[in-house]
């Protein structure tokens, strides 16, 4: 097989493609690039050799990371959006090479027209998939903040996710760009049975509905955003943050709720060990007469927590959960003694070591359960679904974007607990510090929000919902699938295409060829 481009041509695209797909995602979200820039990625590699693909990697995963996470600079300059751009391209990059190989191989084993339209654009998406998981989960607990489907949060798409779930959603939408591909590449562009797989791609991806979750009555929440400096480089006084809250809070005095949240870090103290913050929480929740979702730091031994808490007057935390994926280089450092012998300055200013968490993200208010993320445990698909499977009938996700102002950043985290809502058919309280805080409907509407920047409080009648979706109840199974699954087709391909080329490699020349009329 011939590259389609030669590799000055796909190295252009490639760069191009990174910053076509990433404006596919939030603030621009022009949602349709996303299947653009996949299918640009996937022009550069095809006919690509190891080398060339590896190159064609580099170039879209450092246009669409560099690009994707600049946010990263705004408070720590560019060593660490450049150390952490470039681990998550060279992935991408490695991981580009067993798709190249995938479009030279298929036509050696299954040289059928009918194989390169259905089977091969099925295995080029698997792999992107299991490529994506990888860098999800490796190295430390990994950084799933450029997935595929995560991009469709405001889009007609977005409602496949509450039945394959956010992988799932990212496995059909490059099937499908690739299933474009190959009909463009068959030269047939007028014959319907070419275009058959594309086109039933599409019709299953714009007009499968959203899993219906059932109802079961409202959530009256109040939120609050302090806008407090609760950013790790702002000034700030002794419970600076702390006081901003209750500032903003105190609109909501006297009105009816079931309960009150406040945001990550909306405490900067430890109520646990210091009694007059609890006394400040106990008399908050007697005056608003309805429990406390609360957050903050906490000393349990020798070990931290990031920690959310239920706080019920005169009772204290009544139930706690512990952020199960703490940020590598944001909330703890892990090997310190390597990255220190690099970059010491820079990893002498990250004091905190946040343990792990491992009590459930759920919390059972009064009868209703409720599910909890802490800031970018957002993106991990556990900890949602672990929720949801406890019982959760709505969520409420607390974060800082403090040291994210004025960024993509946390338009792209609204955007995930938008794509959450989705998944589960829940509603969503999402609740920053300095916004931008929404209460999401289960469709992924907006029913209540805030600007960013601003104090304000919200207090809103959530929607409950029961019942669990397919992509709860089989999203593990489904990343399996499609991740092993992908490897395992793969890796049979690889050794079939080798072994028929050992055998054509072995076959004689046939007679009265020009090498025997040589001879």
């Amino acid at each position: 097989m011939r590259p389609l481009l030669p590799l000055w041509a796909a190295l252009l695209v490639s760069i191009a493609g990174g910053a076509v797909l990433d404006l596919s995602f939030p603030d621009v979200g022009w949602w349709p690039l996303a299947v653009v820039g996949v299918g640009m990625s996937l022009v550069a590699l095809i006919g690509r050799g190891v080398g060339g693909a590896l190159l064609s990697g580099l170039a879209f995963g450092a246009s669409f990371h560099l690009i994707h996470i600049m946010w990263i600079t705004r408070y720590l300059g560019v060593i660490p959006w450049f150390a952490l751009a470039g681990i998550e391209t060279l992935f991408l990059a490695v991981g580009s090479i067993p798709i190249a190989l995938a479009y030279r191989w298929m036509p050696r084993v299954l040289p059928a027209r009918w194989a390169q339209l259905t089977l091969l654009p099925l295995l080029i998406a698997g792999l992107w998939t299991a490529r994506e998981l990888f860098m999800g989960s490796w190295p430390y607990t990994g950084f799933p903040w450029g997935r595929i489907g995560m991009s469709q949060s405001e889009s007609p798409l977005a409602h496949l996710a509450s039945w394959v779930g956010v992988s799932g959603l990212t496995f059909l939408m490059v099937a499908f760009s690739a299933a474009v591909i190959e009909w463009l590449r068959a030269r047939r562009v007028r014959d319907v049975r070419t275009a058959a797989p594309a086109a039933i791609l599409a019709v299953v991806l714009l007009v499968t509905p959203a899993w219906t979750t059932a109802s079961a009555g409202t959530l009256r929440v109040g939120a609050v955003q302090g806008n407090g400096p609760s950013g790790y480089f702002d000034e700030r006084e002794r419970n600076s943050v702390l006081n901003a809250q209750l500032e903003a809070t105190a609109p909501l005095l006297g009105e009816e709720m079931d309960v009150l949240l406040w945001p990550e870090g909306g405490i900067d103290s430890d109520p646990l060990q210091n009694a007059s913050t609890a006394s400040v929480l106990d008399a908050l929740s007697e005056r608003v007469d309805a429990p406390l979702i609360v957050n903050a730091a906490t000393t349990r031994g020798e070990d931290t927590f990031n920690t959310s808490m239920l706080w019920v007057a005169g009772e204290g935390a009544v139930a706690l959960h512990d952020k199960a994926n703490p940020v590598p280089m944001g909330e703890y450092v892990p090997d310190r003694w390597f990255y220190e012998m690099i970059v010491p300055d820079l990893i002498g200013l990250i004091q905190r070591e946040y343990t792990p968490g491992t009590n459930p993200p759920f919390f059972d208010v009064e009868g209703v359960g409720v599910g909890l993320a802490i800031c970018f445990d957002v993106i991990y698909d556990a900890v949602i679904w672990d929720g949801a499977r406890d019982g959760a009938q709505v969520y409420m996700f607390q974060t800082n974007n403090a040291d994210f102002r004025d960024t993509d950043e946390n338009l792209q985290q609204l955007a995930f607990a938008r794509m959450r809502a989705i998944e589960t058919g829940r509603a969503v309280v999402n609740l920053s510090t300095v916004g931008t805080s929404q209460v999401i409907a289960p469709d992924g509407s907006t029913i209540d929000g805030l600007p960013a920047g601003e104090a304000g409080a919200m207090l809103t009648d959530v929607p409950l919902r029961s019942g669990l979706t397919p992509a709860v109840v089989a999203g593990g199974g489904i990343q399996f699938v499609l991740g092993w699954g992908s490897v395992v087709a793969f890796a049979l391909l690889g050794v079939t295409a080798w072994r028929r080329s050992r055998a054509h490699a072995k076959t004689p020349a046939p007679s009265g060829t020009g090498v025997e009329r040589g001879a």
